[in-house]
């Protein structure tokens, strides 16, 4: 018994020293760099609402929002590779980008940020309940995929917006 007590504790004190990094990333303090970047796709959500009418066009509103935990990122510009999709099923549209494509946002824990999806009301709509895109950061992409989701109708003529602060 006194052996599977020595391997228990030695085993606490390792799961514990282990677990040790996990409480310093959800810390308030995440500026150092050890937590992993709001900016991977894996490590924010993003909705999808409506937004108020411009003349000739719907807008759409995208806000992403990351959790407590992960370190704040420089995003700029629109999302590029933007696919909609409607139950699973990719709509055969594309979007182009408009506005700013250099100024950088600061996105992370209590920071969300936000685009504008705006389609032409005269062109044919087509119903989507979800966007995928590819972030940019003001030196490149980031790697791999978001999803935003959410009901909206996109058309040809569609174009994407560059992130702002706030949701």
């Amino acid at each position: 018994m006194h052996v599977n007590r020595r391997t228990a504790i030695t085993l606490t004190a390792m799961l514990l020293a282990a677990a040790a990094p996990t409480v310093a990333q959800a810390s308030p303090a995440t500026e150092s760099g050890a937590a992993p970047s709001a900016c991977r796709p894996a490590n924010h959500t993003a909705k999808i609402t409506d937004a108020p009418a411009g003349a000739g066009h719907h807008h759409y509103r995208v806000t992403l929002t990351a959790p407590r935990g992960y370190d704040p990122c420089e995003l700029a510009g629109s999302p590029t590779d933007v696919r909609f999709s409607d139950h699973g099923s990719q709509t055969p549209l594309t979007a182009s980008r408009y506005g700013d494509q250099h100024t950088a946002v600061t996105f992370g824990p209590g920071h969300p940020v936000h685009f504008d999806i705006q389609v032409p009301n005269d062109a044919r709509q087509v119903s989507a309940d979800e966007a995928s895109f590819t972030l940019q950061a003001p030196d490149g992409q980031i790697p791999g995929t978001s999803f935003a989701e959410g009901t909206l109708k996109v058309a040809e003529g569609t174009l994407i917006g560059p992130l702002r602060q706030g949701a």
